[in-house]
């Protein structure tokens, strides 16, 4: 093992899933980062799994339609030791253009048919809705979900991106097992309504861009220094004022870092972790360099006093700017 102590395990929801406390987020292996290398891709996943990581995060439109056939491919030989969670609800054309988000029956039917057929598995394990959509009851759309629990083609269903209210309605249905939702640093908005809600429930959170999209680990000045090609170069936080603010920010989680003898996306991914065994953090790497120092991350220890330190220098809703160009798709 290249890591040392294997991961803890922690559970999603009341019907019995139980991942690594740390998964890996994989979509930057195929989109939206920049360059790729599937190679080294299929080695980090390795990495990973030697490790103890046990929890893989893809979605249908992540390539697109090409990451889930990377990641099934790298898992084949232990497919019975690890968690593989995707999604399905944003429609994307083969040339990367998203032209909306569906949720009606039919669609759930035939994409979970697809992604199974990449995966190249005989199920999926955490199957999510990526968004919701405005125009299909979610009664409908989670039924539909209950429908391939039934049939055995999934295990357990999740909600991306979800409101409040949405959640509430959706496990009335079927048992969620998990919301994904951004939770890091510096996007602490579900703790007023949907983190509540996710306890009062029993379902299980999955944080993803735990490091702020790269941002909270202090390697990121302005986003000239991205690849062309690197959608965070239209992101709100990485732009003019905004941009300025958050750099301060991220000082002061330098500042922290140093002071617990780790760097600024440890102490990001350990703050996250000290947050409730109910969360699973999901950083995204397509090298393996990255994933051992996020995997270092689980053996920084904060003690009641240093969270409450790391608050007061990020305190909720300090970040400037939005998560996205449009906002509009979530917390729906």
């Amino acid at each position: 093992m290249l890591y040392g102590q294997l991961m803890e395990t922690r559970p999603l929801g009341t019907g019995g899933l139980a991942v690594s406390a740390l998964g890996l987020g994989c979509m930057g292996m195929s989109d939206f980062y920049g360059a790729f290398d599937d190679r080294e891709s299929i080695a980090t996943i390795h990495a990973a799994v030697e490790a103890g990581v046990t929890f893989f995060d893809t979605a249908d439109i992540y390539g697109p339609f090409s990451n889930e056939a990377l990641v099934g491919r790298a898992l084949t030989p232990v497919r019975d030791q690890v968690v593989i969670a995707t999604k399905f609800g944003v429609v994307r054309t083969s040339a990367g253009a998203a032209v909306g988000i569906n949720g009606t029956p039919e669609y759930v039917r035939r994409s979970c048919d697809l992604s199974l057929q990449r995966l190249g598995v005989d199920h999926i394990d955490l199957y999510y809705q990526h968004r919701v959509d405005p125009n299909t009851p979610i009664e409908e759309t989670v039924g539909a979900m209950a429908e391939l629990v039934s049939a055995g083609k999934v295990s357990h269903i999740g909600l991306s991106e979800a409101g409040a209210d949405t959640i509430r309605r959706a496990h009335a249905v079927h048992p969620i097992a998990a919301v994904q939702t951004e939770y890091s640093l510096w996007t602490r908005d579900i703790e007023s309504e949907i983190l509540p809600t996710c306890r009062e429930l029993g379902i299980g959170t999955v944080a993803y861009s735990p490091l702020g999209r790269g941002f909270l680990t202090g390697t990121i000045e302005s986003p000239g220094g991205l690849a062309e090609t690197d959608w965070r170069r239209n992101a709100p936080r990485f732009q003019g004022d905004s941009l300025t603010h958050n750099l301060r920010l991220v000082d002061k989680v330098r500042a922290l870092a140093d002071s617990k003898g780790c760097t600024p996306g440890q102490l990001a991914l350990a703050w996250l972790l000290h947050q409730g065994e109910d969360i699973v953090g999901i950083p995204g790497t397509k090298r393996r360099t990255y994933l051992a120092e996020n995997i270092a991350a689980v053996n920084v220890q904060l003690t009641q006093a240093d969270l409450e330190q790391i608050s007061l220098a990020v305190p909720p809703n300090s970040a400037s700017g939005d998560r996205y160009p449009d906002m509009g798709s979530v917390g729906r």
